[in-house]
Order: C-alpha cells, then sequence, then structure tokens
C-alpha cells in the first residue's frame, strides 16, 4: 500500500530543514518547494493498481473507522511508530453534528485514536474554517471529542498563513503555485477525513475538495475553473489515506446547510488510499456517477487515482 514517503526521502529532508529554517528565521523568504517529484512517491496507488476501498455500515459510529480500516491492513499499515500525523477533517462551519456539515466528532475522535494507537508520536487535528473557528471548533463538536482523548500526543490546532510554504505545482493546468499550510507539508503522514455532502457549486464536496482546508491564501480565486484547480491543488499534496465520514449526508443547501430535512443517516464510513477511486464511489450515496462531479474526473485525468469503480476491490465490512 501506498504511504507519505518517509524523513529519510533527500528530498523530504532537504525540505523540512528549509521548513526549519524559515520557522528559525535564518530564511527572509520562505522556500519555494516543487513537490511534484515528492508527491509522486506520496500519492495514490499507480493507475495499473486495484485500490482497496474498505466500507463499514452500524449504528456504532466510533467503530466504523476502524472497521473500514481493517480491510485496508488497519492504520498500523499506513502511519508508522514515531511518526507524525495531521488528521484533517472538514470543521469549516458553525453547524452541529447533526446539521452534517463538518466531519462527524465521533468519526474524527476515531481515526485519531487509531494513529496513536499505530504508534505515532504527534497528531495534529486542524482545518481552515469558513465561519469563525473558535466557534467552528465548538459547535462542531470537535473540539470536546479531540480534546477528551486527553494524551498529549495529539494537538488541536489552528493554521496560520504567516506560516504557509509556497508550493511550486509544475504540472498544475491552472494552478502552477500555491502556500499550504506547513503541518500538513512536513507530516509523515497526512490524513483526510472528509464529509460527503452536496456543495452548490461543485455538486458534491468529498475527499479532493476537503484539500482547501490546507490552503493558505485568498481560496475565493479557485472558484472559477473549480474542478481543475481542485486537481492541481491536490497534485501538491496527496493524502495518505482519505476516511470518508458518510455517517449522515447532506443532500441539499451544502456546503453549510442548516437544516435537519436536508440531512440523511447513512451509518457508514469509507476509507481508501486512492483519492479518486472513494469520491467516485461516494457519488453514489447522493444517486450520481463518478462523471457527474468533475473534479473526479480531472484528478483521474491528472492521474491521481482510479475513477473506474469496476477496477476497485471494494470490501463491505
Amino acid at each position: 500500500m501506498t504511504t507519505d514517503p518517509q524523513p529519510s526521502d533527500p528530498r523530504r529532508r532537504d525540505f523540512l530543514r528549509q521548513v526549519a529554517a524559515f520557522a528559525a528565521g535564518a530564511l527572509l523568504v520562505p522556500p519555494l518547494l516543487d513537490l511534484d517529484a515528492v508527491a509522486a512517491e506520496a500519492g495514490p496507488p499507480t493507475p495499473d493498481a486495484r485500490p482497496v476501498l474498505g466500507v463499514a455500515t452500524g449504528t456504532d459510529w466510533s467503530a466504523l473507522p476502524v472497521t473500514a480500516m481493517a480491510a485496508l491492513g488497519g492504520m498500523q499499515a499506513f502511519v508508522k511508530p514515531g511518526s507524525t500525523v495531521v488528521v484533517k477533517p472538514n470543521i469549516g462551519w458553525d453547524r452541529t453534528p447533526e446539521q452534517g456539515a463538518n466531519t462527524h466528532p465521533l468519526v474524527v475522535a476515531s481515526v485519531v485514536r487509531m494513529c496513536l494507537t499505530a504508534g505515532a508520536k504527534t497528531v495534529r487535528v486542524f482545518d481552515r474554517t469558513c465561519n469563525n473557528r473558535d466557534k467552528c471548533y465548538a459547535n462542531s463538536g470537535i473540539r470536546a471529542a479531540v480534546e477528551a482523548i486527553a494524551d498529549p500526543r495529539v494537538q488541536l490546532t489552528f493554521p496560520d498563513d504567516r506560516k504557509a510554504i509556497p508550493v511550486r505545482i509544475a504540472q498544475g493546468k491552472l494552478i502552477t503555485e500555491w502556500s499550504l499550510y506547513r503541518e500538513a507539508l512536513e507530516c509523515d503522514h497526512y490524513i483526510n477525513v472528509p464529509v460527503a455532502k452536496h456543495h452548490g457549486l461543485s455538486r458534491l464536496t468529498l475527499g479532493i475538495k476537503n484539500i482547501m482546508g490546507i490552503m493558505a491564501g485568498n481560496r475565493g480565486s479557485i472558484h472559477q475553473g473549480i474542478h481543475q484547480k481542485l486537481a492541481d491543488i491536490y497534485r501538491a499534496r496527496p493524502a495518505t489515506l482519505t476516511i470518508l465520514d458518510a455517517t449522515r449526508i447532506l443532500l441539499r443547501n451544502g456546503p453549510q446547510g442548516g437544516k435537519l430535512e436536508d440531512v440523511e443517516v447513512r451509518n457508514t464510513v469509507a476509507a481508501c488510499a486512492d483519492p479518486v477511486a472513494i469520491d467516485a464511489w461516494a457519488t453514489g450515496l447522493f444517486g450520481l456517477k463518478p462523471a457527474d462531479v468533475g473534479y473526479i474526473a480531472s484528478a483521474a485525468e491528472a492521474g491521481l487515482g482510479i475513477m473506474d469503480l469496476d477496477r476497485v476491490r471494494i470490501v463491505q465490512a
């Protein structure tokens, strides 16, 4: 299974030295990192591989991520002892868990605990919010769920644009450079934990679109040509793993939602190392096909994963 490059990768070592120098003030200008080569190692399986997608259903939402991950060999197949991990849920909105706009706190806490059990040295949880960040973290239930773990290895933080790192995206079609948050770039494993929901502009927001939470700067500028731009940005920092929360899904009025009648309980969590495959599968939750969501097709065309579900081994747990 494909995981992120370890710090022994010389390119990653060089980058981490640059980041450390910038943080210490030894560099007046942050390094412009070309991540294409590193991302090629960190990204999803090659198009010839057959990714495994674990799907778990049930009413114990804390157990669902563990069950879904069992199909992939468990979290220990991805997170190695002593490694640093970023768990990136959707915490973008000042909404309660029942309203379905953010990743459910039980799912987030379960993923964090799996990382700790696998031996992670540090697990950092964050998102760039759209509404007030303190209200989003609190009212989503994620602050309380993460703090309840009560482990010093776990950090719930806010991203800081001042510490963002400019990244060159050499193969990007519409975006060739963007600043991404340092935490997501320098960690050993970046775990994407989106919620499945409707989106008024991109039709759905799933795993690939959740990359927006590690983007600094003016994110509104990607709305024109959003599907290709999402694929370009995702190329810069592919996730080690995507764990998709579909315990309840937002069917209408996304991404913010607010009406309980727009939410439908599905009691489902899925996990996959291929970001395109899991997003392609998730379209079926909404009665759609993978080709109906432009950024999924753009990401598949960019070689970021497999859109053809006939080439994905789906394991129903």
